[in-house]
C-alpha cells in the first residue's frame, strides 16, 4: 500500500509542479527556447536547461514542434534542443538521490505544500498562484518519494530480485522491458527512474539491474512522442522520429558498454567525491550514457536532419491536408494562433495560384482550378475546426479577439477561388476594342496587387506597406466607362456588356480581398507574437474586423460541435 500510495503522490507531486512552472514561467521559457537554438551547442544547453526547469521534457517537446511549426526554429535546432531535452531529464534522478536520501524529507515537504497551497488559493496574481501550485507540488513529489522509501524498505528481504537479475543477456533484458514497461504505463520515465532508485537505495534491486531498468525508462519514453505523432503534422512525425531515433541509439549503445559504463562511473564518483552509494551511481549513471548519446549523433546531425526532412511528405503533397495545425499546439495560444496564421498563408499561395493563373497567361486548367478550390474549401474548414478547439480552452484576450478574423480571412480566401473560377468561365467572352488595353492593363494590376499581398503573407516582420487603393479603383471605374460606352455605340450586345462590367468588378474584388486578406495576417502576427498592435487602423482593417464579426457565429457552432466540424445545422 505504501508503494502505491508513494507512486500516486509521486505522479501527482510532477503533475503539480510541471503544471505550476509552465504557467509561471512559460513565456519567459519560450523565449529563451527561441532565442538560444541559434547554435548545435546553445540548442543542447537550452533543451537542458528549460527541461530541468520545468521537470518535464513532453512539455519542452510539444513547444519544440510548435516552433518548428511556426517557422522560429529550423528542424537542425530543433533536433539539438531534443538532444539537451533527454540530458535535462536526468535531473529528477540527481532530485532523487541528493535530497530524497540525504534529507529528512517532511522536514521541508509539508511546509512547502502548506505555503504553496496559500499563494495558490489566497494569490490574485495569476504567476504567484502558479508558482504556490509548483511549490506544493515540489512537496508532494518527495512525499511520495518517501513513502516509496518505506515501502520497498518493508520489501527488503521478502522478494530476492538478485536471483531474478542473473547476469545472462536474456535476465538483462527482463529489466530493460520492465523500465520500458513501467515508463510506458506510467507515461513519465521520471516515475519509472524513481521508482528504480527507491528500490535500489532499499536494497532490493542489484546495481546492474537497476542500470538496466533506467536504460529501459529512457527508451520507453520516446512512447508519448510516438503517440503524438500520430495524425499530427510533418513536422511533428519528423520531431518524434528524432526523439525516437536518440533514445534508441543511446539505449543501445548503453547496454553494449554496459559493464565499461558502469566502471567509468564507478572512477568518476571517486574522482568527484560523491557519494558513492547505489542512488548517487545511477543518477550519474543516467546522465553519463545520456551524454554518450549526444557525443555518438553528434556527427550525423546534419545527416539525420536531411534524412528527416525527406520523410512524410505525404501529407505535405496532398495540398487539401492542413501543415501546420497541430492539435498539440491548442493548449499553447500564441502557438497555435501562429499555426493558424502560416496556414492561413499556405492557403492564400494556393488562392493566389488561382487567381494569377485566370488573370495572366499562367493558365490553368478548368479540371486543376477545381480541383484547388477543393484544397482550400478543406483547408478553409481545418482552420474552423481548429479555431473552434481553440475557443474550448482558456485564451487570453487577444487570441479570443484574433479567432474570428482568422475565419474571415479564410473565407476570403474562399471567396477568391469561386471568383477565379467565373472568371475563368468567362474567358472566351468577346471584348470591344476600346476596352481591350484597359482590361489588360487592369488585370496587369490586379496581379501585381496579389505578388504584393501574398509577398507580406509570407514575410516575417517586414513593415505594413501602404496600399493604393484609389488607383486600383480609378482603373475599375475607367474600364467600367468605356465597356459601357461601347455599349452605348451598339459594338457589344446588353448581356456581354453585363458579364464585362460582372469580370471587371469580380476582378477588383480579388484585388482588394487579397489586400484585405494580407493586412488581417499582418495583424494575427503581431497578436502571436505579443507585439503592441498599431493604433492607426484603416478603414479596410474595420471591414476586415467587420467581416470577422459575421463569421464568429460559425466559429461559435464549430466551438460546441464535434472535432470533424459536423453540427445540426450543418456546414456553411
Amino acid at each position: 500500500m505504501n508503494l502505491l500510495g508513494g507512486l500516486g503522490l509521486f505522479l501527482l507531486g510532477m503533475h503539480l509542479m510541471t503544471n505550476g512552472l509552465k504557467v509561471s514561467a512559460g513565456n519567459a521559457l519560450r523565449r529563451i527556447l527561441a532565442a538560444s537554438a541559434k547554435t548545435r551547442m546553445r540548442g543542447v544547453l537550452s533543451g537542458m536547461f528549460i527541461t530541468s526547469v520545468v521537470q518535464s521534457s513532453s512539455a519542452v517537446t510539444v513547444a519544440n514542434i510548435g516552433f518548428v511549426n511556426a517557422g522560429l526554429l529550423t528542424l537542425a535546432e530543433a533536433v539539438a534542443i531534443t538532444y539537451g531535452s533527454n540530458l535535462g531529464t536526468t535531473t529528477t534522478g540527481w532530485l532523487v538521490s541528493i535530497v530524497g536520501f540525504h534529507v529528512n524529507i517532511k522536514a521541508f515537504a509539508l511546509p512547502a505544500i502548506g505555503i504553496g497551497m496559500f499563494l495558490k488559493l489566497f494569490s490574485k496574481n495569476g504567476r504567484l498562484a502558479a508558482m504556490g501550485e509548483a511549490m506544493a507540488g515540489f512537496g508532494v513529489f518527495f512525499l511520495g518519494i518517501d513513502m516509496l522509501k518505506d515501502g520497498f524498505s518493508g520489501l527488503n528481504g521478502q522478494v530476492d530480485l538478485a536471483a531474478i537479475a542473473g547476469s545472462g543477456l536474456l535476465h538483462l533484458a527482463f529489466f530493460v522491458g520492465t523500465g520500458v514497461m513501467m515508463t510506458v504505463l506510467a507515461q513519465s520515465s521520471s516515475a519509472a527512474i524513481a521508482i528504480t532508485l527507491t528500490a535500489t537505495g532499499s536494497g532490493i534491486l542489484p546495481l546492474e539491474a537497476a542500470a538496466a531498468m533506467v536504460i529501459g525508462a529512457n527508451i520507453g519514453t520516446t512512447s508519448t512522442a510516438l503517440i503524438a505523432s500520430i495524425g499530427a503534422t510533418p513536422n511533428a512525425k519528423r520531431m518524434a522520429t528524432a526523439h525516437i531515433l536518440f533514445n534508441v541509439v543511446t539505449g543501445c549503445a548503453a547496454l553494449l558498454l554496459l559493464p565499461l559504463l558502469l566502471a567509468f562511473v564507478q572512477i568518476l564518483l571517486g574522482g568527484l567525491h560523491l557519494d558513492s552509494g547505489p542512488v548517487m551511481f545511477l543518477a550519474l549513471f543516467h546522465t553519463t550514457f545520456n551524454i554518450l548519446g549526444i557525443v555518438l549523433l553528434w556527427p550525423f546531425t546534419d545527416r539525420m536532419v536531411n534524412w528527416l526532412k525527406g520523410r512524410f511528405r505525404a501529407a505535405e503533397e496532398d495540398e487539401a491536408k492542413p501543415q501546420f495545425l497541430d492539435r498539440t499546439l491548442v493548449s499553447t495560444p500564441g502557438l497555435a494562433l501562429e499555426a493558424l496564421r502560416h496556414e492561413l498563408s499556405n492557403i492564400a499561395g494556393l488562392a493566389a495560384r488561382m487567381c494569377k493563373g485566370v488573370l495572366s497567361s499562367e493558365v490553368r486548367t478548368p479540371r486543376q482550378l477545381e480541383q484547388d478550390m477543393r484544397s482550400i474549401e478543406s483547408l478553409a474548414d481545418a482552420v474552423g475546426n481548429y479555431v473552434g478547439e481553440m475557443r474550448r480552452g482558456e485564451l487570453p484576450e487577444t487570441v479570443s479577439n484574433a479567432l474570428p478574423q482568422a475565419i474571415g480571412i479564410s473565407r476570403y480566401y474562399r471567396d477568391n477561388a469561386a471568383l477565379a473560377i467565373a472568371i475563368n468561365q468567362r474567358a472566351g467572352i468577346h471584348v470591344p476594342e476600346e476596352a481591350r488595353e484597359l482590361l489588360s492593363t487592369f488585370k496587369h494590376e490586379a496581379v501585381a496587387m496579389i505578388d504584393a499581398a501574398l509577398a507580406l503573407t509570407k514575410a516575417e516582420d517586414q513593415e505594413k506597406p501602404h496600399w493604393d487603393k484609389d488607383e486600383l479603383e480609378h482603373r475599375y471605374q475607367e474600364l467600367k466607362t468605356h465597356i459601357l460606352y461601347a455599349g452605348t455605340l451598339g459594338k457589344a450586345p446588353v448581356r456581354q456588356v453585363i458579364e464585362l462590367v460582372e469580370l471587371a468588378k469580380d476582378i477588383e474584388r480579388i484585388a482588394k480581398q487579397m489586400r484585405k486578406a494580407a493586412n488581417g495576417l499582418y495583424l494575427l502576427h503581431d497578436v502571436a507574437t505579443n507585439k503592441p498592435l498599431s493604433e492607426e487602423m484603416d478603414s479596410e482593417d474595420d471591414e476586415l474586423q467587420s467581416h470577422a464579426e459575421e463569421s464568429n457565429r460559425d466559429a461559435e457552432v464549430r466551438s460546441v460541435s464535434g472535432s470533424d466540424g459536423r453540427t445540426v445545422e450543418g456546414d456553411q
